[in-house]
Order: C-alpha cells, then sequence, then structure tokens
C-alpha cells in the first residue's frame, strides 16, 4: 500500500494507540480533579480490534506504536496485548507512556512480553509537590516503580517532565541530575491547553528556551536530534557525556512542519493531530463488517486532510472538546 501521505507531504509513521481513558492519577495539566465520565467498558476498543487496526496501519507504512492512556497500566491484562502486538512484522518499535504507579508489579511482565521503551512521568522529586501535581500520594510507588525497571534492558528510558511556572520551575536542574545520575533521558514537555479544567494560559508555560537557559548555567550542550530529523522533540547530548535531554516544544516552538504521528481513542476514533477538532469513527465500521481495505481508505482520507497545524499561538485556537487523558497522550 502508499504510504500516509497529507497534502502537506508529511508522511506518518507514528501512531498513538489509547487503550484505555481511565487513570489513578489527576494531574492538574491533563484532566480535572472531579467528574470525569469514564467511557463505557463496550465503546473500548478490544485487544482484537486493536491488532487488527495495528496491522492496517503498519501495512500503509507505520512503523511505531506507542501504547498510552488515560493510564495504560490500568487496562487489564495489557501483557497480553503488548504479546500480540510486539511481533508484528514491519513493526520497529513498541513502546509505552505511564505514570509509573503500576511498573513495580509489570516491568518484568511487560518486557518478557516485548516492550522495549517506556516513557515514565514524572513533574517533581518533591513527594509533597509530587502530590500536588498528580493529586494522588505516589510518589514512593512510581520510584519503586523505576527501580524495578532497572533490572530489565528497556532502554531507553524517558522522563516525561511538564514544568508549570510558579509550581515547579525552581526543579529542572534537580530533575536534570536525577535523570543523568540514573542513564535516564529526561523530556521537557511545555504545558499544552489540553488541561481539563481549563486553567492553562500562556504565562504558566515554562517555555523550551527558558528551560534550556537554567540548564545551561550548569552544563554545556550539543545537539542530537532536531525536528527536521522527523522527531517531535529537540534532543541535546550533554558535553561530558553522561545523559541526554529532550524538549517537546508545542508552544513556543511548534513542530507541525514535520509532525509524523497519528492517534486512535480508546474508544477508536481516529485523530490525525493531538489538537484535531474532527475525529474518524473507526470502531463502528471495524465492527459492522467493514474491510480492511475499506478501513484503510477511511484512515488515508482522514491522514489526507490534516491540517498544517494547530494554532495554538493564534487568536482563532478552539480547544479540542476532548481533554489530554481521553485523547491518548
Amino acid at each position: 500500500m502508499k504510504p500516509l501521505v497529507d497534502t502537506f507531504g508529511r508522511v506518518a509513521t507514528n501512531l498513538r494507540i489509547s487503550v484505555t481513558d481511565r487513570c489513578n492519577f489527576r494531574c492538574r495539566y491533563c484532566m480535572p480533579e472531579e467528574g470525569m465520565q469514564w467511557m463505557n467498558r463496550k465503546e473500548i476498543l478490544t485487544f482484537e480490534e486493536i491488532l487488527r487496526l495495528a496491522k492496517i496501519f503498519i501495512a500503509l507504512g507505520i512503523n511505531k506504536i506507542r501504547l498510552t492512556g488515560g493510564e495504560p497500566t490500568l487496562r487489564k491484562d495489557l501483557t497480553q496485548l503488548i504479546a500480540m502486538l510486539s511481533p508484528l512484522p514491519g513493526l520497529k518499535d513498541l513502546g509505552m507512556t505511564t505514570n509509573g504507579f503500576f511498573l513495580k508489579e509489570f516491568a518484568g511482565d511487560f518486557y518478557r512480553a516485548g516492550l522495549r521503551r517506556i516513557n515514565v512521568s514524572l513533574d517533581s522529586l518533591a513527594p509533597d509537590r509530587f502530590a500536588e501535581m498528580a493529586r494522588r500520594e505516589a510518589y514512593q510507588k512510581v520510584m519503586a516503580g523505576l527501580d524495578e525497571l532497572a533490572k530489565y534492558p528497556i532502554r531507553p528510558v524517558k522522563i516525561n517532565t511538564v514544568i508549570m511556572k510558579g509550581f515547579n520551575d525552581d526543579e529542572v536542574l534537580p530533575l536534570v541530575e536525577f535523570a543523568r545520575a540514573r542513564d535516564y533521558q529526561i523530556r521537557f514537555i511545555e504545558f499544552m491547553p489540553l488541561d481539563g479544567e481549563g486553567v492553562w494560559s500562556r504565562d504558566k508555560v515554562m517555555t523550551t528556551g527558558e528551560i534550556l537557559d537554567s540548564i545551561r548555567r550548569k552544563y554545556d550542550l550539543i545537539p542530537k536530534e532536531t525536528r527536521a530529523d522527523h522527531v517531535p522533540a529537540d534532543t541535546f547530548r550533554f558535553v561530558d557525556g553522561r545523559g541526554e535531554v529532550g524538549f517537546i516544544s508545542s508552544v513556543s516552538e511548534p513542530f507541525c512542519e514535520s509532525c509524523n504521528r497519528v492517534r486512535i481513542t480508546a474508544d477508536g476514533h481516529f485523530r490525525n493531530c493531538l489538537f484535531s477538532l474532527e475525529e474518524t469513527d473507526l470502531k463502528t465500521p471495524l465492527r459492522t463488517g467493514a474491510s480492511d481495505a475499506e478501513l484503510a481508505e477511511l484512515i488515508r482520507a482522514e491522514v489526507w486532510r490534516k491540517w498544517a497545524g494547530h494554532q495554538i499561538n493564534l487568536a482563532t485556537f478552539i480547544k479540542p472538546e476532548r481533554n489530554m487523558s481521553q485523547i491518548g497522550g
């Protein structure tokens, strides 16, 4: 099959699959503290449906899949899904983004099932502040999960960190030093307007430039990868050879012109952009007898109409109806 190309010539090769909208945290930049309405379990794609869609996407040129949520480890028997996806011909990379709460219990199972890359969200090294950010007392569980993860050759381990001004902006260097000491790659992700409570404002965003300035006061950095390499992050190596740091600058320096990502929500809707205002329902045709070729054409059409980029920096920006946890982070 021909690759998934949009009208701007971008080729989609990276698919993020949300396996659940449920989460045991309530992170400020993602979800409201109360009042979440969870999807009916019958509306969530089954593992067999995910596998079928994954095979279609791989035939269309997707070679990287990342499992997300909500919190993916809340999905019962997730190890089974990993084992179903990991051996697929043409799939070069199977990863997962998690809050780390259940890694102590499942890291070994995930590795044995075929998981080889993982991102763990960690926004503070202070237990009290961690609890304020996640609105859950879970710091020690996440640390235990990271310790367990170290027993297995899952590499790289990336630490996803959202810095919010006036909240954890004094932890940039401590988080960098934590990652360097443990051989993690830390990735700073700018606070985006996808939170569940609508509290986002530009003055709460600590930009990549500001974070870089903070790090460079102590460390020398050299570029490793840039968005020209069709990756979402600008990545730097420390000159002393100890570790890397990445930046996802969705607000201050959008990478839309080189974006190769597409997404499936937990309820089987296909999104060509994190900030899309429209989706294509794949679940209904999937469950009513559509052929692989028909599903492939729906996917192609959605990718083809991908817009030039989100409009966060324009007055015309409209926030998607779904928050981050409902879309799949």
